[in-house]
């Protein structure tokens, strides 16, 4: 072997149970109960959880937004998410009118290659089906490993938003394929009414750009999504779930039968809508923003339930100086947080906790972001999958900071939280990439991971 980690607690989605773990040529070659093999690297894991590294499906890393860029690019972003226990991290290419989508991925791998620190895989955002194209172009994307392509039902300013019937036809299509289609919904056309109205009112604070997407903004535009995917029979994914509304159609719908999954995300789980009256309330801007007590309880509910499939962060941060450009106006403010480095970690922490299972952190952090998504080799510590494992210490307590982060940012919405229990060991196919605190990969080393065209359950 090239590793053995022994004596450790594994965790997957069904089970747990005390064993070994073999790695050979960066795959798992062997579990079992005190296994007798040699090894060139031996780690003791009494007392400790050994899990499958987390996948974190959504995440916007050096994306052009709002006058300025993300904060993390390739490298700083899968940095911080090694350290913070993810193995594979989504990005979200975004494919422009003029552009094909492998040409506008193809772009961004180049980004990604030699700075990656962990594996990665991405989604791509369709804007413009240049007059039929882009729908001719969807079954090569899937066999270059796309098979997942994103709509934003808002942003129409931007150039990012689709019509229904853009929708419809890449539900179609993307089904046909063997993809799933990925959805931001929300509103624009009520959004824009309630901006003019608070502009006009002189209501530019951070607290109105909650009150010009509430609820209702959201839950319209879940609905109409479902509706959609409904009546043509086609995968959903609604990633960044935030209100109670629109929740409980989705779970209508997935309790019907329909291949219908739900993402949220660490930040409507830990925040309300009340972060946006503080004094640093830009800071937690985000669409869909944060929502009401009632929408964060009905999330807890569908995580506990097994509604909800993922959980994953929209990782997006921008600094604060340019989170300032809207402090006397709202609309001005980029529009994202951080996230990649806390997702595992808030989520164990939580099942630390007794909130949910670890089986069930698991799953929604891991196996569903792999099963969902093609990657076959990834998502659970199973004989002859990446050996993409995370050591982690149930005792070991950690109050988030901006200081004690490894992503390139100056400021977290996580400061200051308390999350008890955390990752020690990041390995990424057999390799350390995080050991006790600090970074100690090597940016380059995550690979491409092409992904497998799906049936959801549909023939």
């Amino acid at each position: 072997m090239d590793l053995l980690i022994k004596n450790g607690t594994i965790v997957s989605a069904e089970e747990t149970f005390v064993g070994d773990i073999g790695v050979k040529d960066g795959k798992i070659l062997c579990i079992g109960r005190d296994l007798s093999v040699e090894a060139k690297k031996v780690v003791d894991a009494s007392g400790k959880l050994v899990l499958p590294g987390a996948i974190d499906v959504h995440t916007h890393l050096a994306m052009p937004f709002g006058g300025t860029v993300s904060a993390d690019g390739y490298l700083s972003g899968t940095r911080a998410g090694a350290c913070g226990g993810v193995t594979t991290v989504f990005d979200y290419p975004i494919q422009r009118k003029g552009k094909g989508i492998i040409e506008t991925v193809q772009e961004r791998k180049e980004m990604c290659d030699p700075e990656a620190c962990i594996d990665y895989a991405f989604h791509c955002c369709i804007t413009d089906l240049n007059e039929g194209a882009i729908l001719d172009e969807f079954k090569a994307a899937v066999d270059y490993g796309i098979t997942s392509f994103k709509c934003f039902l808002v942003y129409k300013k931007e150039g990012m938003m689709v019509d229904d019937g853009t929708l419809v036809r890449i539900l179609k299509k993307a089904k046909e394929a063997g993809a799933i289609t990925n959805i931001h919904a929300e509103n624009p056309d009520v959004i824009d009414l309630n901006i003019e109205q608070f502009k006009a009112e002189g209501k530019t604070s951070a607290w109105y750009h909650y009150l010009s997407r509430p609820e209702y903004v959201e839950a319209e535009a879940d609905k109409r999504a479902v509706h959609w995917a409904k009546s043509v029979n086609a995968p959903l994914y609604i990633v960044h779930m935030a209100d109670k509304e629109g929740l409980e159609a989705a779970v209508a719908a997935k309790r019907d039968g329909y291949p219908v999954y739900i993402e949220t995300c660490p930040q409507y789980l830990e925040f309300t809508c009340d972060v946006y009256k503080r004094e640093d309330g830009r800071n937690f801007v985000c669409s869909p923003p944060m929502k009401d007590q009632e929408s964060q309880d009905a999330l807890w509910k569908a995580i506990a339930d097994g509604s909800i499939d993922t959980v994953a962060t929209d990782h997006c941060p921008f600094q604060s100086y340019e989170k300032d450009w809207g402090k006397d106006d709202f609309t001005k403010i980029p529009n994202g947080c951080a996230g990649i480095e806390n997702l595992y970690p808030y989520m164990l922490s939580k099942a630390n906790e007794g909130k949910i299972s670890f089986n069930r952190a698991v799953e929604l952090c891991a196996t569903n972001p792999a099963k969902i998504f093609g990657c076959s080799q990834k998502g659970s510590l199973t004989v002859g999958k990446d050996a993409d494992i995370v050591i982690y210490d149930r005792d070991k307590e950690v109050t988030i900071s901006v200081d004690n982060m490894h992503s390139d940012y100056d400021h977290t919405i996580w400061e200051g939280i308390q999350v008890h229990g955390y990752p020690v060991q990041t390995y990424v196919r057999g390799a350390l990439v995080y050991d006790h605190g600090e970074f100690v990969g090597t940016p380059g080393y995550g690979t491409f991971v092409k992904r497998e065209p799906q049936k959801y359950g549909l023939e």
